[in-house]
């Protein structure tokens, strides 16, 4: 009689831990598959990302030559933004994210100098990223706003392109602050303005009796230097795009790797202990027979 008793309570007991121990088996089993492929992912990006960093530094390179040349005049001049003026600033970053905090480190430098300049004709955003995180706190001030930046290394053209449109369209301004990342080292960025000062300052510095320039050529040459100091910021924020892209892509891998040791660790334990159990239950049903 007892035997009779036992045996379906062992049978019930067995049936039910091995449902639930199976159960766990197999959700820990199709997370361990994603997260391995995840790691792949994130791999492979990593990859990408690094041949990308060289090609991007090669152009940074030139475009800082180009850019601190042409912009010396200011230095030289020691130009400085008359009162009164229109000043717009131009938020540099990309479409593409998976890349940290890139995009949310020009925006807060950029909500900054508009707070401590107390002003603002309005901003002009290159690219969706930043512009999205513009837009939960200057939204009014945003006058226009350009895509499909980031896919591939800025080209000048794209920077001319960008420049014209800014001054034929209905933004008026006198200056313009460009706001980029600064592409310190492999790991490491600084969000700094770059600034681009109208004739008139140009004209009223101090030092600029020493250029000889007609005012048809001053003025094709500061609006060739506002299309430089972008192309500038544009080359510059993509290397350190990419830069960043890389360490973002090599944590999330070592991160996913992490995750394995341990759900594999987890999947070991909890088959062991099914199979414990299991044994446990066949060991009481022979004996209890």
């Amino acid at each position: 009689m007892f035997a009779s008793r036992a045996q379906p309570v062992a049978s019930v007991l067995s049936a039910g831990i091995q449902t639930r121990n199976m159960g766990t088996l197999r959700e820990i089993q199709l997370r361990l598959n994603s997260i391995k492929n995840i790691g792949k992912i994130t791999k492979s990006m990593k990859m990408i990302a690094s041949t990308k960093v060289n090609k991007a530094q090669r152009a940074m390179e030139q475009a800082r030559i180009y850019g601190s040349a042409s912009s010396s005049i200011y230095d030289n001049a020691k130009t400085s933004q008359l009162e009164n003026e229109d000043n717009i600033y131009i938020v540099s970053s990309s479409d593409r994210g998976l890349c940290g905090g890139i995009h949310s480190s020009v925006a807060k430098a950029t909500r900054k100098l508009i707070t401590a300049d107390g002003k603002t004709s309005g901003v002009v955003v290159l690219g969706d990223k930043a512009k999205n995180q513009m837009s939960r706190t200057n939204r009014a001030d945003i006058q226009l706003s350009f895509n499909q930046i980031g896919k591939a290394i800025p080209t000048f053209a794209e920077a001319c392109a960008a420049a014209d449109t800014i001054l034929k369209s209905d933004v008026k301004f006198d200056s313009a602050t460009i706001v980029y990342n600064k592409f310190t080292s492999a790991i490491a960025y600084e969000a700094v303005p770059l600034r681009n000062f109208s004739i008139e300052a140009l004209k009223a510095s101090e030092n600029f009796a020493a250029y000889e320039l007609d005012d048809e050529v001053l003025e094709n040459y500061n609006q060739f230097l506002f299309a430089n100091n972008v192309y500038w910021g544009l080359v510059e924020g993509h290397a350190s795009e990419m830069s960043a892209k890389r360490t973002a892509m090599e944590n999330a891998t070592k991160n996913a790797g992490d995750m394995v040791d341990r759900l594999t660790m987890t999947y070991n334990r909890t088959r062991q202990a099914a199979i414990t159990s299991e044994l446990v239950d066949i060991i009481t049903g022979a004996s209890a027979l």
